[in-house]
């Protein structure tokens, strides 16, 4: 498995294109911005984008989503409450015109021999997702390296987000961790010294 990092957009959202290097296939997760950039790098590099998954539905993660699709024709996966969300409270509206998949709790898509899982890890937004793929998790803006995503905009909950901490924490072995934004990290290392982590955790003190 091969991963590329985009940083992209305003914000620096991390758009990841995760790449089975048998198969040539590839996912792109968060196609944030700057479209050019991701497609300039599935082309140069002969890649075949067969899915496109987002993590929530916040317009950083998604401004260059319908341009990544058009050009690649592949399906985008997102859960169902975040198109819901964005329709209400979003200027940034992720349309859906058929041609959005919706993935929950313990689904499954193949990308190559790749398989990505999909974990339910609410509390940033009612839809959030964190994407599961051999040792390597995309936590979207759930768990950053040493903090957690903001839960004061529309969808957000504290209480809720520390359930998804803990849940994420006990998750058995380690984990490479891919956040939203900022430097990547391992589930070891959150464990040990992201004091959200350890305070849903019950093991700050």
């Amino acid at each position: 498995m091969l991963i590329k990092i985009l940083p992209v957009g305003m914000l620096e959202t991390n758009c990841y294109v995760v790449t089975d290097e048998e198969t040539k296939k590839c996912a792109i997760i968060d196609p944030g911005a700057d479209s050019n950039e991701i497609l300039d790098y599935v082309e140069s590099n002969k890649l075949t984008p067969v899915a496109i998954f987002l993590t929530h539905g916040h317009f950083d993660h998604h401004l260059a989503l319908e341009a990544v699709m058009e050009s690649t024709g592949a399906p985008a996966y997102i859960h169902e409450t975040e198109v819901n969300y964005t329709k209400k409270h979003s200027r940034h509206l992720i349309e859906d015109n058929g041609k959005l998949s919706y993935y929950a709790e313990g689904d499954v898509i193949n990308v190559g021999n790749l398989e990505f899982k999909v974990l339910e890890t609410p509390g940033h937004s009612t839809g959030s997702v964190t994407l599961m793929c051999q040792d390597a998790i995309f936590t979207g803006d759930t768990l950053f390296r040493g903090e957690c995503g903001r839960t004061d905009l529309e969808g957000g909950s504290d209480n809720i987000m520390m359930q998804s901490l803990k849940r994420l924490a006990e998750l058995d072995g380690d984990y490479e961790v891919y956040p939203g934004h900022a430097d990547c990290s391992t589930l070891s290392y959150e464990r040990s010294f992201n004091k959200y982590m350890k305070y849903a955790t019950g093991d700050l003190g």
